[in-house]
């Protein structure tokens, strides 16, 4: 039994250790690393209430009787509980990271141009749904399931739309949530959830579509079906109560990269073959650790990775340059793009936060919107997919930005009207 007690007390001190400094993009080991420093830090409280119950569970079996695995079984325990108590401690500097990108990238008082909502952009931590970190589920909240927004019966081309159950609203803003999954996995149900349901559950409508996936399909298929998903919803909107001149775009990982795409590729017809005239313009865009550097301008060793064995096989399908320049975020920077509001973890293994650093200095040079970027100490990739710390502050500041940038939208029309 000591033996026993001493090994899972070596497995948690090395969860620990890589969820505090997990390995980076460049090393062969960084996916398996991910998987752990994700579920590590983002359910550092679930770990260190293991960690701390089996100890005191374990001492008070032996009645105090411990021999020498057992003793540096506790000392493991007791450097992985410092450790977890760290990472809990960076979850929480989250609150005062994301107040601190709304007030630079806003107005120190952007709060009194937000409608009045009790709860609805409160930056407290939500300890009860936090503690129940999978139940994203809201009474509140009426989804409605496998809308075919091309017509063609393809089950890559299904939306669900996520809308306050109290019927008769009208004029709500509305959102597209794009999942990530390296363009070639994912579904429209698996991420995104703890921010739809939030939102949809204070009067927005949510929309998150599928798209086709690589290899099949081939770049920029997946843009272009989530352009058409795009001109979906500005025809239907309505019928959900939602306002069809204001829609805001998010997404992590491929979803990022995508979202982003749809922001700075508005009514390009390069990329709505067939529909070049639809209106494709968004309003507001925020990505979750996107990929923003398809052709590798940063020169980086992960980058070059991410094309050889992975890009130019699976979704490019091509080596040509400008094939990849195409799909680069980085790329189609200019003036006209929409409010961004760019989120990136310090601990980002699958996609370096350089990249995220670059997309904002680009944008904030040329753009005339609003450019926030929050980089999130500690913060892994796919940090949100359920609700922790970190995700729950994320996603109340993300309310905030978008009310706020929902709140300018409003004035202008009124202007114009």
């Amino acid at each position: 039994m000591s033996r026993r007690f001493l090994r899972l007390a070596e497995l948690g001190a090395a969860l620990t250790a890589n969820g505090l400094r997990p390995l980076p993009g460049s090393n062969p080991l960084a996916v398996p690393s991910f998987f752990a420093s994700w579920l590590t830090s983002e359910l550092a409280l679930h770990n260190l209430a293991i960690t701390v119950g089996g100890s005191a569970a374990y001492v008070t079996k032996r009645r105090g009787r411990l021999d020498a695995d057992d003793r540096l079984a506790l000392v493991l325990n007791a450097a992985s509980a410092a450790g977890l108590l760290w990472l809990i401690r960076q979850a929480l500097q989250v609150r005062h990271d994301v107040e601190e990108a709304l007030t630079e990238g806003l107005h120190d008082d952007y709060v009194a141009r937000l409608d009045p909502q009790p709860d609805g952009a409160d930056l407290t931590t939500p300890w009860r749904q936090v503690l129940m970190p999978w139940q994203v589920k809201h009474p509140a909240v009426k989804r409605v399931r496998d809308i075919d927004y091309v017509g063609d019966g393809n089950a890559r081309h299904r939306l669900d739309v996520y809308h306050p159950r109290e019927g008769g609203k009208t004029g709500l803003p509305v959102i597209v949530q794009i999942h990530g999954g390296g363009w070639v996995i994912g579904r429209k149900d698996e991420q995104g959830l703890p921010l739809m349901t939030h939102l949809a559950a204070r009067d927005w409508v949510c929309v998150a579509p599928n798209y086709p996936l690589s290899p099949k399909a081939t770049w920029p298929e997946h843009l272009v079906a989530l352009k058409r998903a795009l001109v979906w919803v500005r025809e239907h909107a309505e019928e959900f109560g939602g306002d069809p001149s204001f829609i805001a775009v998010t997404g992590g990982s491929a979803g990022g990269h995508l979202a982003t795409m749809l922001a700075l590729t508005q009514n390009d017809a390069r990329f709505q073959p067939g529909f070049e005239s639809a209106d494709t313009s968004v309003q507001a865009c925020v990505p979750f650790y996107g990929a923003y550097d398809l052709a590798n301008v940063l020169d980086t060793r992960a980058g070059r990775n991410r094309a050889d064995y992975f890009l130019n096989k699976m979704v490019f399908k091509s080596s040509n340059p400008q094939v990849a320049r195409d799909a680069t975020p980085l790329l189609h920077v200019h003036d006209d793009a929409p409010p961004f509001f760019v989120i990136h973890g310090t601990h980002d293994s699958l996609v370096p936060v350089a990249e995220a650093r670059e997309l904002v200095r680009r944008l904030r040079e040329v753009s005339s919107s609003p450019v926030l970027y929050a980089e999130l100490p500690g913060g892994q990739h796919a940090f949100d997919v359920f609700a922790s710390i970190r995700s729950a502050h994320v996603i109340r500041g993300v309310e905030r930005f978008l009310r706020y940038v929902h709140a300018d939208h409003a004035d202008m029309r009124s202007l114009t009207a």
